[in-house]
């Protein structure tokens, strides 16, 4: 039988149709991230069905619902280019892991394997619930436990219950039995019947999870569906030349990590248009390539235009200020570092370019710019409101500053997707919190039990989990 979900377990409430009533947001602080429209010290956004319809000083709507932002800052919803959903219910498991390795065995090598359609379910309702708690207001969900058609089905159930924006790849696990039959283009095409009409208020779109393999690509390119690797090595950078002399790169792959490659093989990226994003904290923590010192830095310089993703949260949070600071201080520090050695370096990181990674450029590497990342007359009412008059950002001298450098999920007071409030004065909308606790611990619970492993509230290491490499020749070859 096809998976679904009673609705009786179901944390949030169904969603409903956008309200016909237009929304006039009347005096906030406006970064729009787009040229054009600009930033208003003190502006109006009015919204219209799920779409931007204006945005300006002094705007007037007879027949609107009228929202006081004042003392609010607004910018668009943050976009995470690389999240592996499913991992939510392992939260902070291994906060001292140090490599790859170590997140293998506390995810992939141990408990992946185990996880049923309902598990896969859990996290990934957790990520999109909490996305919404802390501003991101679209993923790309890197799906690379989808044992079976139920298990991607079950990924797929969970972002269209939760009103999230989002590009769902599923992709094959690293270890464990799987149902390989009919992979990839059986397990897409059957996904596909069960997206919906094809419209721009849409927010659940599908791609494909899948390594360099051009064979399994093509699958996905008949069905006109975009392609997410990870490339977490400079090894990998033989195989990409390969790949570009081929023709096989182009604007429909999009590549993780981006780590430590050589400036040929990101110039190739950006002649081919492949869409790429950085993990500040993810390659820091696991020791990735260079320990993405200089993956954000080498990118731009190559002429990317690379977003940001935040990977997972079994070591650290799932926010996007975190990851937005890191790379700040990350950038420069080895700016810092080449000037102090007498090197002439590049132009310190500005806060606009880090907010700039975090929404717009994010919204190109999910392909989704046409419809949010900034805000922009036409596009979907993807927004954050920030409250300024709040005790950690009071007084605002410098609002990009407020934004990237002092504010943290806290200070959200509301998020609307497609022109939805899907969090309202500080509260998720449509939330029965307690439901929420109870599915994700009773993944967490058959999890811990079905491998075996005892928790432990407060070691520094998890030697309980193994330290074995399985062969990896499925997922990174």
């Amino acid at each position: 039988m096809p998976f679904s979900i009673d609705n009786a377990v179901r944390p949030l409430e169904p969603l409903v149709a956008v309200d016909d009533r237009p929304l006039l947001l009347k005096g906030g602080t406006i970064i729009s991230m787009d040229e054009q429209v600009g930033d208003l010290a003190e502006g109006d956004i009015l919204i219209e069905g799920s779409r931007i319809a204006a945005i300006g000083a002094s705007l007037r709507c007879d027949d609107a619902e009228i929202v006081d932002v004042s003392g609010m800052i607004l910018i668009p919803g943050f976009v995470d280019c690389h999240r592996h959903a499913w991992e939510a219910p392992l939260r902070h498991l291994n906060p001292n892991s140090s490599n790859l390795l170590d997140y293998c065995c506390a995810t992939h090598f141990t408990f992946g394997p185990h996880y049923r359609p309902i598990d896969i379910y859990a996290g990934t309702l957790l990520t999109a619930i909490s996305g919404i708690d802390t501003g991101i207001t679209t993923f790309i969900d890197n799906c690379h436990n989808a044992r079976s058609d139920d298990h991607a089905a079950a990924g797929l159930a969970a972002w269209q219950h939760s009103g999230v924006r989002a590009l769902f790849a599923p992709g094959p696990p690293l270890t464990g039995a799987w149902d390989e039959a009919g992979w990839p283009a059986h397990r897409l095409a059957e996904l596909a019947t069960r997206l919906g009409p094809e419209t721009p208020e849409r927010l659940v779109e599908l791609g494909l999870m899948a390594q360099l393999l051009p064979d399994v690509w093509a699958q996905a390119r008949a069905m006109g569906l975009p392609i997410v690797s990870e490339i977490p090595a400079p090894e990998l950078a033989d195989a990409i030349r390969k790949l570009a002399a081929d023709g096989e790169l182009g604007p429909d792959n999009i590549f993780n990590h981006i780590t430590a490659l050589p400036a040929d093989v990101l110039a190739l990226l950006c002649e081919a248009g492949v869409r790429t994003n950085v993990c500040p904290r993810s390659d820091a923590q696991y020791g990735i390539g260079d320990g993405g010192m200089r993956a954000f830095q080498a990118a731009l310089d190559a002429g990317l235009e690379p977003g940001f993703s935040i990977d997972n949260e079994t070591s650290y949070s799932g926010d996007m200020f975190g990851e937005m600071r890191t790379e700040f201080f990350l950038q420069r520090a080895m700016a810092q570092r080449d000037r102090f050695g007498g090197a002439k370096g590049v132009p310190p990181l500005t806060i606009r370019q880090v907010l700039k990674a975090a929404t717009i450029d994010g919204a190109r590497c999910a392909g989704l710019d046409d419809r949010c990342g900034s805000l922009v007359p036409g596009k979907q009412a993807d927004l954050i409101m920030i409250r300024a008059t709040d005790i950690n950002l009071h007084p605002v001298s410098n609002a990009f500053g407020a934004v990237v450098q002092g504010a943290d999920r806290g200070n959200i007071d509301s998020v609307l997707i497609g022109g939805r409030f899907c969090k309202r004065h500080g509260q998720i909308r449509g939330l029965d919190q307690g439901k929420l606790m109870s599915l994700v611990t009773a993944t967490q619970t058959y999890l811990f039990a079905a491998h075996g492993y005892k928790p432990d509230l407060f070691c520094d290491t998890h030697d309980s989990l193994g330290r074995e490499f399985p062969e990896l020749t499925r997922f990174w070859n």
